[in-house]
């Protein structure tokens, strides 16, 4: 199915929600360090990503043909001899800029091992350095994790939030990405099961068989994201050193601070693909009687962001 650029794609009733639409393009690594560098960068050729990637002919051009089908790029042909194409970002691949900039910020704060210094981005209408705070677009007042409630709306399921095959992509040996995108945040949802681990965590499941009947995966594949998370700092395991199965996982500051990410990467999810029964998940600020979508303010002068507003430094 292709997608309309300009507006919200209709998906039919009981099929894949806008949570898969996010997961199976966010757990896609080298989807994410595509899009990263079209949205800071302004990469719109073929050989442009060539060049400062190590990626194969081969998975370049599937990634941008399924972009193009999502709706995300755009070809735009600049050259008849022979026909070569640009790829340009629609109205709905520029509205990713939030989840690519929150996870800019949670890398630069909380990850540890970068190959080289992560540059810091200028807020180009107070003219500072800044990092974007999380806040309510209800009420305009900036939140934590903890003050932010979730749950499943009409379209929301595990098996309906996770991705059909046709919507995964093998990493194709995309763990050697070198510098130009964040390997912290590739474990965390770098594939879908991690992304719907995460998900699982965000949304109270604390121990093994939680995180395996809500997810329906492998028991290796759950085991084996525990471990990297908890090796990562993301999750703190609880209970008997002897015992695996008798385990608690609790977030920690480090996993809680991730929050932004996925509330952005679901946010751009259910504006772009919109089930007929309702949203796949409903957000409440707690404590105040209203829904929460998140909103990301500048930390030098507290104004809300815009992505025409940002820069590299």
């Amino acid at each position: 199915m292709i997608h309309p650029p300009d507006r919200p794609s209709r998906l039919g009733a009981g099929g894949d929600n806008a949570i898969a639409f996010a997961i199976g393009i966010a757990a896609d690594e080298w989807t994410l360090v595509i899009l990263r560098h079209a949205l800071q960068d302004g990469v719109r050729r073929f050989h442009h990503w060539q060049q400062i990637l190590p990626i194969s002919t081969a998975v370049l051009t599937s990634r941008l043909r399924r972009l193009q089908e999502l709706g995300i790029l755009t070809p735009v042909e600049y050259d008849r001899n022979p026909v070569r194409h640009e790829y340009h970002l629609t109205p709905r691949g520029a509205a990713m800029w939030p989840m690519m900039v929150a996870i800019w910020a949670w890398e630069v704060r909380w990850a540890e091992g970068h190959p080289e210094d992560l540059p810091a981005m200028r807020h180009l209408t107070c003219g500072n350095l800044f990092t974007p705070l999380m806040a309510c677009r209800t009420c305009g007042e900036a939140v934590s994790p903890r003050e932010v409630t979730g749950s499943f709306g009409p379209s929301g399921s595990w098996p309906r939030s996770a991705p059909n095959t046709t919507m995964r992509r093998r990493s194709s040996g995309s763990s050697n990405l070198g510098p130009g995108f964040y390997p912290e945040s590739r474990a965390l949802i770098g594939n879908r099961w991690s992304a719907a681990m995460l998900g699982a965590a965000y949304l109270g499941a604390h121990r093994f068989s939680e995180f395996q009947r809500r997810l329906g995966a492998p028991a290796t594949v759950i085991a084996d994201r525990l471990r990297t998370f908890t090796r990562l700092g993301v999750l703190e395991a609880f209970g008997d050193a002897d015992r695996a199965d008798r385990h608690q996982y609790r977030l920690t500051d480090k996993g809680r601070a991730f929050f932004p990410v996925v509330m952005a990467a679901i946010e751009w999810g259910q504006r772009w693909f919109i089930a007929p029964e309702g949203p796949a998940v409903v957000f409440h600020h707690r404590g105040a009687d209203h829904a929460f979508s998140v909103l990301l303010l500048c930390s030098a002068c507290s104004q809300p962001l815009k992505g025409r507003e940002m820069a590299v430094v």
